[in-house]
Order: C-alpha cells, then sequence, then structure tokens
C-alpha cells in the first residue's frame, strides 16, 4: 500500500504500476543466443574455419569447451522455468 494525496484529502490506496507492460519470460531462442555469444567469444567458427583450410585440427581444449557450452545450453533449455539469470557464469562452463 502506499499514501496518496487526492484532491486536497489523504487516502490509502494500493500501489499500482505505472504501465502495465507485458513481462517477457526467458524464451530456449534467449538460451541459445547466449551460448552463441559465448562460442563466438571462444572463435569457434575461425578454429573450425583453420581446420578446414589447413586440415590441423582443433586443440582438444578448445573442442572440448565447446561441446560444453552446447551441453550447458541444451540442458538449460530444458528447465523449468529457465532462470532469468541465464547468462550467469555460473551456469555455464569456464572457459579458462
Amino acid at each position: 500500500m502506499r499514501f496518496a494525496v487526492i484532491q486536497g484529502s489523504k487516502d490509502w490506496t494500493d500501489a499500482k504500476p505505472s504501465s502495465y507492460a507485458p513481462v517477457r519470460g526467458v524464451d530456449v531462442e534467449d538460451v541459445h543466443a547466449e551460448a552463441r555469444r559465448r562460442l563466438k567469444a571462444l572463435k569457434i567458427d575461425e578454429w573450425k574455419m583453420r581446420e578446414f583450410v589447413t586440415g590441423v585440427s582443433i586443440p582438444d581444449d578448445i573442442r572440448h569447451v565447446a561441446l560444453q557450452i552446447e551441453f550447458a545450453s541444451q540442458a538449460i533449455s530444458r528447465l523449468s522455468p529457465i532462470p532469468s539469470d541465464y547468462a550467469d557464469d555460473i551456469y555455464w562452463p569456464r572457459v579458462w
């Protein structure tokens, strides 16, 4: 409850938000976008291109972290409900 002044008198009213914008929940696509962001930071596309062009395979530690990120993305997207802080490092593998 909040205290409000209405036309010179004092009255107790329920607090109402100024706008009723719908609260958007976390979607599976949001989690996958976070995974793509983390893979981009890992430069996995550059490693895959290097492997394709030179034939030298992706280092095992890079490949392992990329697999962990993909696994975490799948696991987080299966949670019900998906936590609003899904982008927190607690849910994702430690990179270095």
